[in-house]
């Protein structure tokens, strides 16, 4: 059996070992920042090019026709006194209306239908009101 080595620390520096041995141990990392790129004092500076403005691409006749149909129904509720129209959304896609929202009654929700029904160009009203008293 080999005899056993033993190192003798003094007692005043025992407090201080931990912190020097991570001290060691993240000097030996060498994790720097890498040295900044060299740039020529002469060369031109080009500018960075701006990117174009985003341009919107003609809107298509079918979703620019939707949006007045589905306003043109929406102009109609609110005009209809007896509605609170603006408890209520209007989406039209191809002739079809639908009504989202709520209403007090349901006398006042097919009232609402109606309207939206007599407005030109609507071939079809999908009524999704939803009836809340106190709405």
């Amino acid at each position: 059996m080999k005899p056993r080595t033993t190192i003798r620390i003094a007692p005043w520096l025992r407090p201080a070992l931990p912190a020097a041995l991570l001290v060691l141990a993240l000097a030996a990392c060498g994790d720097s920042a890498p040295p900044p790129k060299l740039v020529a004092m002469n060369a031109p500076v080009q500018p960075t090019p701006t990117p174009a403005p985003a341009q919107n691409p003609a809107e298509d006749p079918q979703v620019a026709a939707d949006k007045m149909l589905a306003a043109s129904v929406k102009d109609a509720l609110l005009a209809e006194k007896t509605l609170n129209a603006h408890d209520m959304d209007v989406v039209a896609k191809r002739g079809v209306v639908t009504l989202f929202g709520t209403t007090k009654t349901h006398v006042l929700r097919s009232r609402a239908e109606r309207v939206a029904a007599r407005v030109s160009g609507v071939t079809l009203v999908e009524n999704k009101l939803a009836v809340v008293a106190g709405s």
